[in-house]
């Protein structure tokens, strides 16, 4: 089995399993404020549980990630799911993976575009936060509350992401 991953695109179809892209998409759109503004409407829900959770709405600053990358760890929340939509029209990275008997299986790594977010559904394993090519700013929607909300697992031996990404991808 080989350890280097390959970049996808970011697509609806194709990161379902793991959540929501968040876009703008037309078939969401409503005019509202008398027709001075597009609302894209429900492009992904908010999941949290737990007594006493609630959701919030954070700033993350994202710093970039040097390639090739050796993606070592991957982590999941339990109590809540966790979107992020970039502030800044900077490509980034989504990597997830599917569940295997409570531990994370091959990673998949998903370019998301500058006017891309995620949410990563509820429970889903995920990698932390990977801002490419510069420093990004990211809003952030997740769970705040009581319990304990991420899991980490750390792999036997690490992935890696080639460094194309900054040669081909970022420009």
């Amino acid at each position: 089995m080989s350890h280097l991953i390959s970049i996808e695109p970011l697509t609806r179809e194709a990161f379902a399993p793991f959540g929501s892209v968040i876009e703008a998409d037309p078939g969401s759109a409503r005019l509202i404020n008398g027709g001075n503004t597009e609302r894209f409407h429900a492009l992904a829900e908010a999941e949290v549980v737990g007594e006493g959770a609630r959701v919030i709405i954070n700033i993350f600053r994202g710093q970039p990630r040097a390639f090739p990358y050796r993606l070592a760890m991957m982590e999941r929340h339990p109590l809540g799911s966790q979107s992020f939509s970039p502030l800044q029209d900077r490509p980034w990275l989504a990597i997830v993976a599917e569940d295997q008997g409570g531990r994370p299986g091959r990673p998949r790594a998903f370019l998301a575009s500058g006017r891309q977010g995620v949410n990563y559904g509820r429970n889903v394993w995920h990698h932390p936060l990977m801002a490419v090519d510069a420093a990004s700013d990211f809003l952030v929607v997740d769970r705040d509350g009581p319990g304990n909300n991420l899991e980490e697992f750390f792999y036997e031996e690490p992935f890696v992401i080639p460094d194309l990404l900054s040669k081909e991808i970022v420009r």
